[in-house]
């Protein structure tokens, strides 16, 4: 399964203070690219007071975008057996949610992951790679609730 086939009917969401499970309805829409897709939340479910869905003027969206080209894990050195500098791949995410700032002020909250995967290691060591992902779909779902918490009251 690849990350173009998210669940576009009732995602469930991370558990937050105030929120009663919240789920998301997604629609794929134009990523601003061919290297990319982008998912708009259309619909909401659970208890989610004040929550608004995408519009163009107040954005709830997801892009997650892969390399153009992949870069490839060079030679090695044929006398010395060593290698240059290992290039890396890098996948991006970007979630894109507008937030009121002041009344009838939105403004986009833009949070960004970017995963730097060193060349070769797809193919020599994709265990790892999965268990980073893993770890830290874990930690964020552990953490929901405490990074919104913090987001808001500023307290760690």
């Amino acid at each position: 399964m690849s990350v173009k086939s998210l669940d576009t009917s009732a995602l469930a969401g991370g558990a937050q203070t105030g929120f009663t499970t919240p789920t998301y309805d997604s629609t794929l829409a134009t990523a601003p690219g061919p290297n990319g897709v982008l998912w708009i939340v259309s619909g909401k479910g659970g208890t989610q007071a004040n929550v608004r869905l995408h519009s163009i003027s107040d954005p709830f969206s997801v892009l997650v975008q892969i390399p153009q080209q992949y870069k490839l894990l060079p030679n090695a050195n044929p006398i010395t057996g060593l290698r240059g500098a290992i290039p890396r791949n890098t996948l991006f995410l970007k979630l894109t949610k507008g937030v009121q700032v002041a009344s009838g002020v939105t403004v986009p909250m833009v949070v960004r992951l970017s995963a730097d995967i060193p060349a070769g290691a797809d193919a020599y060591d994709a265990a790892n790679i999965r268990a980073a992902w893993s770890y830290l779909v874990g930690v964020l779902n552990d953490q929901s609730a405490g990074f919104g918490d913090t987001s808001v009251d500023g307290v760690l």
